[in-house]
C-alpha cells in the first residue's frame, strides 16, 4: 500500500519534467500578425465610401441648420417650418444611416476577427505539432518564462503564411 501511494507522488513530478510546454501571448500574436494588418485594410477599403458618404451628409445638414438660423428671421412661418421639418426628416435619416453604419461595420469586424482566430489556432497547433508540445496555452496566461514562450515562433509562421 504504502509503495502504491509512493508511486502516485512520485509520477507526477516525473511526468511533469517530460512534459513539454509553450505558451503564447495573444496580446503580442494579435497586435504584431500581418493578419490583422490586412484585416483592418479590407475593412478600411469596404467601408470607406460610406464613412465619406456619412461626413458629406453631417456637412450638409450642418449647413442647411445653419442656413434655417440666419433665414428664421426673414422667413414666413410655413416655409420655416417646412425647411425645419425638412432638417428633423434629414437628422432623423442621417441617425438612421449611422446606426446602419455602426452595426454593419461591427458585424463585418466580428467576422474578421474570428478568421484570424481561427488562422492564429491553426498556427498554433501546426507549431505545436511539428515541435512535439504537449501543451500550448494561448489566452488566460498571466505569466510564462521566456523558456516557454513560442509567441515568436508562432508570429514567423503566421508572416510566412
Amino acid at each position: 500500500m504504502l509503495v502504491s501511494l509512493a508511486l502516485l507522488a512520485v509520477s507526477p513530478a516525473s511526468f511533469a519534467n517530460d512534459l513539454k510546454v509553450g505558451v503564447v501571448n495573444a496580446s503580442v500574436i494579435l497586435d504584431k500578425s500581418p493578419q490583422k494588418e490586412r484585416a483592418l485594410k479590407r475593412l478600411e477599403t469596404e467601408f470607406s465610401a460610406r464613412s465619406k458618404s456619412l461626413e458629406a451628409k453631417s456637412r450638409e445638414l450642418r449647413s442647411a441648420q445653419e442656413q434655417l438660423q440666419k433665414d428664421a428671421a426673414i422667413l414666413s412661418s410655413d416655409e420655416r417650418e417646412t425647411r425645419e421639418r425638412k432638417v428633423l426628416g434629414d437628422q432623423r435619416e442621417l441617425k438612421r444611416l449611422q446606426d446602419e453604419y455602426s452595426e454593419d461595420l461591427s458585424i463585418r469586424r466580428n467576422e474578421e476577427l474570428r478568421k484570424l482566430e481561427e488562422e492564429i489556432a491553426e498556427t498554433i497547433v501546426s507549431v505545436a505539432e511539428k515541435e512535439n508540445y504537449d501543451l500550448v496555452l494561448y489566452q488566460g496566461v498571466i505569466f510564462a518564462s521566456e523558456a516557454v514562450d513560442i509567441t515568436e515562433k508562432v508570429l514567423q509562421q503566421l508572416q510566412a503564411r
